[in-house]
C-alpha cells in the first residue's frame, strides 16, 4: 500500500480526475470542500467540510493532519484557490509555489500589472476604485472594454461594454462577484481564443494541451465548448506558445501547473489570463487525456508531492470535443432524451448540471450552462459532430405557465439574448404577418384540447440554426414530436389552432419555446399567456 498522503482542495466534478487518480495509486486522500454533499467526497478516505477560501482555516486543518498522520502535498485543479494551496504549502513546508507567485496568478489586477511591467502582450487596463465614475475609470482606454472582478473564475461578473452608459451597471454586477470588491476595466481584444494547459518543471514549460475555445453571446463571454488539439496553423501556434511561456516566467511559475487563456488578434498573441493550476472546463481531466492518452492530472499530482513528473509525451493523436447545452429562462420540469445522446458511439461523458425544480436562465457566465457532452474520435469532424449532436439531442423541458419564461417569450425581458431563428424566406414572412395569433378556440381552454399549428408555406427552405446548431426544420419536427402538436390545414382539425403566437415564440426560443407554449395552453389555457402572475 502506497503511504503517500495528499490534501486535495475541492471535491466537486472538476476534482474527480485528481481524486480518482490518487485513489488508483493507493494514496491516502484528504479532500476539503465547503459543500458537504460534494460529488467527490466519498472518494476520499477523510473528507473535511471546510470552506477552501478560508486560508487560515485550511492551514490549521492541514497542520493538524501533518502533525498527527503526515502529509506529503496539497493540490487543486479547476478552482481559483491556488493561493490557498500555496499558503498551506508554505506553512507546512510542502512542495509548491510561493504565495506571492500564486497571488499574481489569482488576482487579475496584479497579473495585469506584472505582465505589463515585464513587457508581455496583454490588454491595457485600469483598476476600478470604489465610487469611481466612468470617465475616471475608463481614462484613455478605448472602447469596447471588458469589466471583470479581479478574483473570480468561470466568467462570473464579466461583460463587454461599448459605451460609458453601460459602465455603472456592469461594475455593480462585477462587484457582486468579487470577494474583495475590486474590479478592473481592460481593453477588449478581438480574435480567436485558445486554452492552454502546461506543467512547469524546474522552470521549463512543458505544453500539455492547447485547445480552440468557442465563445458566444456578447456582451458576455460564454464558452460553448472547446476542441483539442487546436486547429491553429503552426506560425500562429508558435506565437501563442511563445507569449504564454513569457507570461508564465513573468508571473514566476517555476515548478507546477500553469493554465492560460490566450487570444490571437490577427497579428499577435495576447494573454487573457494565466493561472497556477490545471484548467477546469473538462479540459485537463477529460478532453486532453482522451486526445493524447496522457493522464495530465496524475503528473500534476506527482509534482504536488515532490515527484518529478514523467510520461508527458502524447501517446496518440486523437481529437476530443466538449460542447455545452443551454436553456431559455424558466424552471426545469425534466431533462429528456439523455439516453439517445449517450448512445452516440463517440460520446465519452455527459454531465447534466440541472435537475427538476431548478431555476435556469440563458447563461451570462460559464457556470450557468445546463450541461456538457464530451466526444473523442480519431478525426476532428467525427469528434465535433458527435459532441454537437449529443447536445442537440438532450431536451430541457420547462415548467408550463412559468412567469419568467412567459416574460422572455412574450415580453421584453432579456432582450440581449439572440433569437433562436430568423425567417429568411419571403413567403414565410408574408404568411406569418397575415396569421392571427390563435385561429380557433372552440374547444375551450381546459385540459386536453386538440392543438394544431398553422403551417409556413416554404418551411423546408428555411436554413437557420439555433444556439446548438439545430436546423430550423429539424427543430420544428422535434416540437411536433415532444408536444404532440400537429400541423393543420383545416379549422376542424383541432380545437385550438396556433398561428403567429406559436411562430413568434418558436423563433425567439426554439424547441423549448414551442414545447412550452403548447404545454402551457394545455395546462392553463391560451388566455394565461397574455396575463401576468
Amino acid at each position: 500500500m502506497n503511504n503517500t498522503r495528499i490534501l486535495i482542495l475541492g471535491a466537486g466534478v472538476m476534482q474527480l480526475p485528481a481524486l480518482r487518480w490518487a485513489g488508483r495509486q493507493g494514496w491516502y486522500i484528504y479532500a476539503a470542500d465547503g459543500n458537504p454533499e460534494a460529488v467527490g467526497a466519498s472518494l476520499a478516505q477523510n473528507f473535511l467540510h471546510i470552506d477552501i477560501s478560508d486560508v487560515e482555516g485550511m492551514i490549521a486543518a492541514a497542520a493538524e493532519i501533518k502533525e498527527k498522520e503526515g502529509l506529503d502535498g496539497v493540490f487543486t485543479a479547476g478552482t481559483d484557490f491556488s493561493y490557498t494551496v500555496a499558503r498551506v504549502a508554505e506553512a507546512l513546508d510542502l512542495p509548491g509555489l510561493s504565495p506571492e507567485v500564486a497571488y499574481r496568478a489569482t488576482n487579475k489586477a496584479e497579473m495585469r500589472r506584472v505582465l505589463r511591467d515585464r513587457g508581455v502582450a496583454s490588454p491595457g487596463f485600469r483598476v476600478v476604485r470604489n465610487g469611481a465614475q466612468a470617465s475616471e475609470a475608463v481614462g484613455d482606454l478605448r472602447f469596447p472594454l471588458v469589466i471583470k472582478p479581479v478574483d473570480n473564475m468561470g466568467g462570473r461578473g464579466i461583460r463587454r461594454i461599448d459605451t460609458k452608459q453601460e459602465y455603472d451597471e456592469a461594475v455593480r454586477t462585477a462587484r457582486t462577484h468579487s470577494r474583495c470588491g475590486t474590479i478592473i476595466v481592460e481593453e477588449y481584444i478581438p480574435g480567436s481564443e485558445f486554452s492552454i494547459d502546461a506543467l512547469v518543471v524546474e522552470n521549463e514549460v512543458h505544453f500539455t494541451g492547447i485547445a480552440d475555445r468557442h465563445i458566444f453571446f456578447p456582451p458576455y463571454f460564454i464558452e460553448m465548448g472547446h476542441t483539442i488539439p487546436t486547429s491553429a496553423d503552426k506560425a500562429v501556434l508558435s506565437e501563442i506558445k511563445r507569449t504564454f511561456e513569457a507570461g508564465v516566467h513573468a508571473i514566476g511559475i517555476d515548478n507546477g501547473a500553469a493554465k492560460g487563456d490566450v487570444k490571437w488578434d490577427g497579428s499577435r498573441a495576447v494573454i487573457g489570463e494565466i493561472a497556477a493550476r490545471l484548467s477546469g472546463g473538462y479540459m485537463s481531466g477529460w478532453t486532453y487525456p482522451y486526445s493524447s492518452g496522457v493522464e495530465l492530472t496524475g503528473a500534476a499530482l506527482q509534482q504536488a508531492v515532490g515527484i518529478k513528473p514523467s510520461g508527458l509525451s502524447a501517446r496518440r493523436g486523437w481529437v476530443s470535443a466538449e460542447r455545452a447545452f443551454i436553456s431559455i429562462p424558466g424552471i426545469v420540469e425534466s431533462v429528456e432524451n439523455t439516453a439517445a445522446a449517450r448512445g452516440i458511439p463517440e460520446i465519452r461523458d455527459i454531465f447534466i448540471r440541472v435537475a427538476s425544480g431548478d431555476r435556469i436562465d440563458f447563461p451570462v457566465n460559464n457556470v450557468e450552462k445546463c450541461g456538457n457532452c464530451i466526444a473523442a474520435a480519431e478525426d476532428r469532424k467525427t469528434a465535433v459532430s458527435a459532441a454537437e449532436e449529443a447536445c442537440r439531442s438532450i431536451f430541457v423541458r420547462l415548467v408550463p405557465g412559468n412567469e419568467e419564461t412567459r416574460g422572455f417569450l412574450l415580453g421584453d425581458s432579456a432582450d440581449w439574448i439572440p433569437h433562436a431563428y430568423t425567417l429568411t424566406r419571403t413567403e414565410n414572412i408574408t404568411a406569418m404577418e397575415k396569421m392571427p395569433d390563435v385561429l380557433k378556440n372552440s374547444g375551450g381552454d381546459g385540459a386536453g384540447p386538440r392543438l394544431g399549428v398553422m403551417p409556413l408555406p416554404d418551411l423546408q427552405r428555411e436554413t437557420g440554426e439555433d444556439w446548438h446548431g439545430t436546423p430550423f426544420t429539424r427543430a420544428f419536427r422535434m416540437v411536433l414530436e415532444l408536444s404532440q402538436l400537429k400541423v393543420v390545414e383545416e379549422e376542424d382539425d383541432a380545437d385550438i389552432i396556433l398561428g403567429a403566437l406559436f411562430w413568434n415564440v418558436f423563433l425567439k426560443g426554439g424547441i423549448q419555446a414551442g414545447v412550452w407554449i403548447t404545454d402551457t395552453i394545455r395546462k392553463t389555457g391560451v388566455e394565461s399567456l397574455y396575463t401576468c402572475g
